[in-house]
């Protein structure tokens, strides 16, 4: 993965619930681990902002719902700060599916999109309307 220029606060943990902003049918995730997730023995993973993860889809659609997909974190309502001071905040936790070889599943993504999402991941920033 790239390195991104913030220092994103990752609060999102195992077992959080995330809101899927794309249009591939799910509409509650699950998060179930961190890709890349390196700490202390005993400590639950836990992720923030342009953060790879494998979810369970918890509410959607019967095709895609009890299924394990891969997604890429592009809200999360705890405030982290960018180099310039500015520190971003969103009003929900959410995450958009992507395939293996990191190409989205939906066709477009609701509401904005973290910039850091879009360094980190291009593929996916293109589907994004607004990018805060």
């Amino acid at each position: 993965m790239k390195a991104i220029s913030a220092h994103v606060t990752k609060t999102l943990q195992v077992g959080s619930r995330l809101v899927c902003a794309d249009n591939s049918g799910a509409k509650i995730l699950q998060i179930i681990s961190v890709k890349g997730f390196k700490g202390p023995r005993r400590k639950k993973p836990h992720a923030g902002v342009a953060n790879q993860i494998s979810v369970r889809i918890y509410r959607g659609n019967e095709k895609v719902r009890k299924q394990v997909h891969k997604a890429i974190i592009i809200r999360q309502r705890k405030e982290y700060r960018r180099p310039d001071g500015m520190r971003i905040a969103f009003e929900d936790n959410a995450a958009v599916l992507i395939d293996d070889k990191g190409d989205p599943k939906g066709t477009l993504v609701k509401g904005p999109m973290a910039k850091e999402v879009v360094e980190r991941f291009p593929v996916v920033g293109k589907l994004a309307n607004i990018v805060v």
